[in-house]
């Protein structure tokens, strides 16, 4: 009730003084005031790139126009969960635990739920590179399953000693191959891998029991590529709690991707009994109109997926605008304002 009294207290004051007469642009200084998120449908983003930006200056919009924290952007378009990634020792700071920590900080000030992914890396992990750190560049898999443990403890204490305890974690990102390659590349050794996932998974559930683990594949339309993957993990006994995927069409094929992607996820639910989750999604800037409807559509599926085993969906990165990084799949404008594609998750 305070926190609902608060806020309106603070409408209050943004209106008395909009009404003064002033000549000047109003830019909304009011910090982000948390609210209770439920358990429900997952509607999230990826928003690891948000301290960069801001050291750079880079600034924010509501729908109006108005300068806003960017949290208080994606809670006023209706997302509930935010996505963040952790590098093991990134050459320029960003992703380390420390930035991790920053981010983490105000997504639980603002009231989101937190997904925390684990690249076990020193930048990027994805089906392309899975690159081990520098400092484990030299270790077997046997030491190699030792670090994934010690540093996913790490990192999960360090967010526990300070309150935070995220909702879900990716061990590994994009392992459509395994990860940790050579040694963990899962076309040359299964057990080796999927030994890493239940490495990540017993640090896990050490810190915490109730954190939810995901494995994480990209194209989610491509069934036999999951089946492959999750036959693996489960011929060697391996945990996890959900499955995670990746999902961006083109304009021209995001219907047949969705469909695609729904026979995958009812595939998974009945063959392994596991929860999916959508955790990356993106279409071309360029295409926000036909990005709504992808996402609507996405998000009636995902939720149609039997027994509620369907969890969510989440945006990668939607705040990366004005060709930043050349990154063109993001869901805002080049003046900093969502597009109509962020609209799907009110």
């Amino acid at each position: 009730m305070m926190k609902i009294f608060y806020a309106s207290f603070l409408s209050l004051i943004a209106l008395i003084s909009s009404c003064k007469g002033e000549d000047k642009p109003v830019v909304e200084v009011l910090p982000v005031v948390p609210v209770s998120i439920d358990s429900g449908f997952v509607k999230g983003a990826d928003i690891s790139w948000i301290t960069e930006q801001e050291a750079l200056n880079i600034k924010f919009y509501s729908g109006t126009g108005v300068q806003k924290d960017i949290f208080q952007v994606l809670k006023e378009q209706g997302l509930n969960s935010i996505r963040l990634r952790v590098w093991v020792n990134p050459s320029d700071g960003w992703c380390n635990i420390a930035d991790l920590l920053a981010k983490a900080k105000r997504a639980k000030a603002a009231g989101f739920r937190i997904l925390i992914d684990f690249h076990y890396s020193d930048s990027w992990a994805d089906p392309g590179q899975q690159n081990k750190p520098a400092s484990w560049a030299n270790q077997d898999i046997s030491t190699l399953k030792t670090s994934v443990y010690n540093h996913t403890v790490d990192v999960l204490t360090a967010l526990k000693n300070n309150g935070i305890t995220p909702v879900w974690v990716q061990i590994g990102n994009e392992t459509n191959d395994g990860m940790l390659w050579p040694e963990g590349r899962a076309s040359n050794n299964m057990a080796n891998f999927t030994g890493l996932i239940q490495s990540g998974y017993n640090a896990v559930k050490f810190v915490n029991t109730n954190i939810k683990v995901i494995v994480h594949i990209s194209n989610g339309y491509n069934n036999s590529l999951f089946r492959w993957i999750f036959d693996g993990l489960k011929a060697n006994n391996t945990n996890y709690d959900i499955i995670g995927m990746s999902l961006y069409p083109i304009a021209s094929d995001w219907q047949t991707k969705n469909a695609q992607c729904l026979t995958n996820m009812n595939d998974m639910v009945t063959r392994y009994n596991k929860e999916v989750m959508i955790v990356e999604i993106g279409m071309p800037q360029s295409d926000a109109l036909v990005c709504k409807s992808f996402i609507n559509d996405l998000i009636a599926k995902v939720k149609s997926v039997p027994s509620a085993k369907g969890l969510g969906v989440m945006y990668w990165e939607p705040q990366a605008y004005n060709g930043w990084k050349g990154y063109g799949l993001g869901a805002f404008d080049i003046s900093g304002k969502p597009t109509v594609a962020l609209d799907a998750f009110k």
